[in-house]
């Protein structure tokens, strides 16, 4: 992803409506009814779903949003950061030549902005197809889960929503790779493609965005918004590893080999809307010159490969990785991911991610530890 003929296939999608705000996608997907209302009988489905009911919070009333939000300190602290990179390479002529600290806190404020919108697009994503999932899976334990995660998304796109509109400068439009994967991922007639490109894909990535940002963050209030969000999120990601498996194991090499490749293709997609070219576009810096220099940052290459810690394992319990002599493996590999292929997969790591005694939390007893 460091030459120049891959930035410029990148840069070639463009959001050409920035100003649309009814986007229609259609969905192909047939609405199946299941008169078996036997609930339990996929056991590891009815945990979640029951662990689901215990673990709602209100956006609204559950976050400290009179929590003061400094942009100018939070953007400091990441000054030193960009002025290492600057060291490491020989900027004459580039577009970062002249700039100082008020042009990297800028640009610090802006990268914020730009990736919390992101998730908030992405979040209306999962919601819309967490309700496609509802019509479309056949067993009622599936139904009843997935009901639950309609909420949660909900949720999720009011606070990312609140927070970009009340705490920072509002927000950007789609990225045009993440918009293009979205519809993908509704149009698709298959309820297994919506499972996979939605809750191993998208929400996998998602969830290993936000960890690596709460990581980051000395911010209070975002700290504490993403804990609740992950808490949400890596049931949702059990949720497509616990369905998929089972279904997985019944399909035909050919049919595997359709998977793979959504999933590969999906995997490239995500990783070329990080490259934030709207952030570029509205500081004014040609996006082509700044990403020639930004692509080579080893800081930006590691935390592109981090994004995958959930994908690659995901994929692997699903047999996604070694199907068809190995073929998304070899992509992984040539994606330098692979190395993830052993770390634990979420439907055996949910739970240590789930909020316990949710009401200590909100009284403030647990806010120690997001801090």
């Amino acid at each position: 992803m460091t030459d120049v003929l891959d930035l410029e296939a990148v840069l070639s999608v463009s959001n050409t409506d920035v100003d649309e705000v009814i986007h229609t996608v259609a969905d192909h997907a047939d609405a199946i009814f299941t008169w078996d209302y036997e609930k339990g009988a996929r056991p590891q489905l009815n945990k979640l779903y029951e662990k689901a009911k215990h673990s709602q919070w209100n956006g609204e009333t559950d976050l400290p949003w009179d929590t003061e939000v400094d942009l100018e300190a939070q953007a400091q602290l990441q000054v030193d950061t960009f002025r290492a990179f600057t060291e490491s390479y020989d900027l004459k002529g580039s577009p970062f030549e002249r700039w100082g600290d008020k042009e990297w806190a800028t640009l610090n404020i802006e990268s914020a902005n730009w990736t919390l919108s992101q998730f908030m697009h992405g979040e209306q994503g999962a919601l819309i197809c967490t309700a496609k999932i509802v019509e479309t899976v056949p067993w009622i334990d599936a139904k009843y889960y997935a009901a639950t995660q309609v909420m949660d998304e909900a949720r999720h796109v009011e606070v990312f929503a609140k927070y970009l509109d009340t705490k920072l400068s509002g927000y950007y439009p789609v990225n045009a790779h993440l918009k293009l994967l979205l519809d993908d991922i509704v149009e698709d007639s298959r309820w297994d493609i919506t499972y996979l490109g939605m809750q191993i894909m998208v929400e996998g990535l998602a969830l290993a965005a936000f960890g690596f940002l709460h990581a980051l963050t000395t911010e209070p209030l975002l700290k504490q918004l993403l804990r609740y969000v992950m808490s949400d999120e890596a049931r949702h990601v059990a949720f497509g590893v616990l369905s998929l498996k089972e279904y997985y194991e019944g399909l035909s090499d050919a049919e595997m080999f359709e998977r793979q490749q959504f999933a590969y293709e999906a995997s490239l997609r995500m990783r070329d809307r990080f490259l934030q070219q709207e952030v570029w576009d509205r500081m004014g810096v040609n996006p082509k010159e700044a990403l020639q220099l930004v692509v080579q940052d080893p800081g930006r290459v590691m935390f592109q490969q981090i994004l995958f810690a959930k994908i690659v394992p995901n994929c692997k319990k699903l047999g996604l990785l070694d199907r068809n002599d190995q073929w998304l493996r070899r992509r992984f590999e040539e994606m330098g991911v692979i190395q993830f292929e052993d770390w634990i997969d979420t439907s055996d790591e949910y739970e240590t991610l789930q909020i316990e005694g949710l009401e200590q939390l909100r009284s403030g007893e647990l806010r120690a530890d997001a801090s």
